[in-house]
């Protein structure tokens, strides 16, 4: 299987990758089951990528049934070390306008019961997550804004709900008195995965809307939704291309050695099945 560097997730109206040439799509089996759809293999700025429909195309799939793990698996076994995850958010901030693309760098979690690690069946693991974004990641994705002209916000805090229902607007106006930035539905676990993975991660949020606390949005339609999404989404297409061009092999993050630190396990009592399962991921730590 062709080993590909630098993974792109597509979110809510970004279903495809304009730009990408030799293209193939691969099928990809992970011990987590399938991911979202195929993921599609192609050159972009010079480099092999690999882009994945995170809702499959055609968008089937709820972000609630979302299988994360095999979305963040497969992108591993291709070889990807650095993921742009695109994503389309609520703002609960004046000043994060429709149509602005914010890079956040932490988020917080109001989800309820969904899988958000590789670990367990005998197998303890504590990354560390005080950081959840790369910051190496982010600082070449504000290069690539001053090179493609897409102007971006970066830092603020991203709030994953569990949907698939918008905010009523009591859940709103309370998470704005928290101090939240924006809210969306699906990349704190695609984040927690990917640091678990080992894998560079950041979120490039299209904002939509002004969710539904705006006395001039007091109601979020997806017919909105999609309005301005379409949009935008030449704007992070456009900047993403642009980071694309900008990444190599260099990683100075600690990313890549999250695990090292990271695994409470007597290794000799790590059941062989979970060694044998997970040995992408731990194969370096337990042999």
């Amino acid at each position: 299987m062709e080993k590909v560097s630098i993974g792109i997730i597509g979110g809510s109206g970004l279903y495809q990758m304009a730009g990408l040439t030799e293209v193939e799509e691969l099928a990809v089996d992970t011990p987590f089951g399938k991911p979202s759809d195929s993921l599609i293999v192609g050159t972009l700025e010079g480099k092999r990528v690999a882009f994945l429909a995170r809702h499959g195309r055609g968008h089937r799939i709820l972000p609630s049934e979302l299988n994360f793990r095999a979305n963040i698996y497969a992108m591993k076994k291709l070889g990807v070390e650095k993921i742009i995850s695109a994503s389309a958010v609520g703002s609960l901030r004046e000043d994060h306008r429709p149509l602005e693309i914010v890079l956040p760098d932490q988020f917080f979690d109001r989800t309820r019961g969904r899988i958000s690690t590789f670990f367990g069946e005998g197998l303890v693991v504590h990354v560390s997550f005080a950081h959840p974004v790369c910051a190496h990641l982010g600082d070449k994705l504000m290069v690539a804004s001053a090179q493609s002209g897409v102007p971006v916000k970066r830092g603020g805090t991203y709030l994953c709900m569990e949907g698939p229902a918008f905010s009523t607007v009591a859940e709103s106006n309370v998470y704005r008195s928290w101090g939240m930035d924006i809210i969306g539905m699906t990349n704190l676990q695609e984040a927690k995965l990917a640091r678990e993975a080992e894998i560079c991660y950041a979120t490039v949020a299209l904002v939509t809307d002004y969710d539904c606390w705006h006395p001039e949005h007091d109601a979020v339609t997806v017919d909105q939704v999609l309005a301005v999404l379409n949009q935008n989404s030449d704007n992070a297409q456009k900047l993403i291309r642009a980071a694309v061009g900008l990444l190599d092999q260099q990683r100075p993050c600690k990313c890549g050695s999250a695990l090292k630190s990271a695994i409470l396990t007597d290794t000799a009592r790590v059941p062989a099945e979970v060694k044998e399962k997970l040995k992408l991921l731990i194969g370096k730590y337990i042999s």
